[in-house]
């Protein structure tokens, strides 16, 4: 289970307020060590929280565990390939709803190998750079059903080689 993971933001309260609300949950500060980062939680048994760092933030290893480094602001693209997928407590419309009053890319997709579609979700694009994929209640089932090793095996039996 994950319970949060932390990503960037050139605003970091205002992607941490849109994100509680797509999550109906709470967003404040971040009590952490990361001075302008602000926390998001679900409030919910899992403790589901994600962090929202300023841009410039660079987490890297360190001699007693993790250090925090700044480099300068708008020193260029984020330089990780990163996602998550979240389920959220709102419907379809409140997701584009809210993307379009942001100005962000939201897009409904499937997924799945060509020509077939496993699962849907929304690509909801953070400040246009960094992308959730956010699935409400009715999508969340077709996901579960393919995240387990039977399903797993008899999808990559039925791919084509690569």
């Amino acid at each position: 289970m994950i319970h949060h993971i932390s990503i960037p933001a050139q605003d970091p309260q205002r992607v941490a307020q849109v994100l509680a609300e797509l999550m109906k949950g709470y967003a404040g500060p971040f009590v952490g060590p990361v001075r302008g980062a602000w926390v998001v939680y679900a409030e919910d048994s899992a403790g589901t929280g994600i962090e929202v760092y300023p841009e410039n933030i660079v987490l890297a290893p360190g001699e007693d565990g993790g250090s925090i480094q700044e480099r300068e602001p708008g020193s260029g693209a984020i330089g990780a390939a990163f996602h998550a997928l979240v389920s959220v407590p709102v419907d379809r419309a409140d997701i584009e709803h809210i993307g379009a009053r942001e100005g962000w890319r939201v897009r409904h997709f499937w997924r799945g190998p060509p020509g077939v579609k496993l699962f849907e979700l929304y690509e909801f694009w953070i400040e246009n750079r960094i992308m959730l994929e956010l699935v409400t209640a009715d999508m969340l089932p077709s996901y579960v059903a393919i995240t387990n090793r039977k399903a797993q095996e008899g999808l990559l039996a039925r791919r084509p080689a690569l």
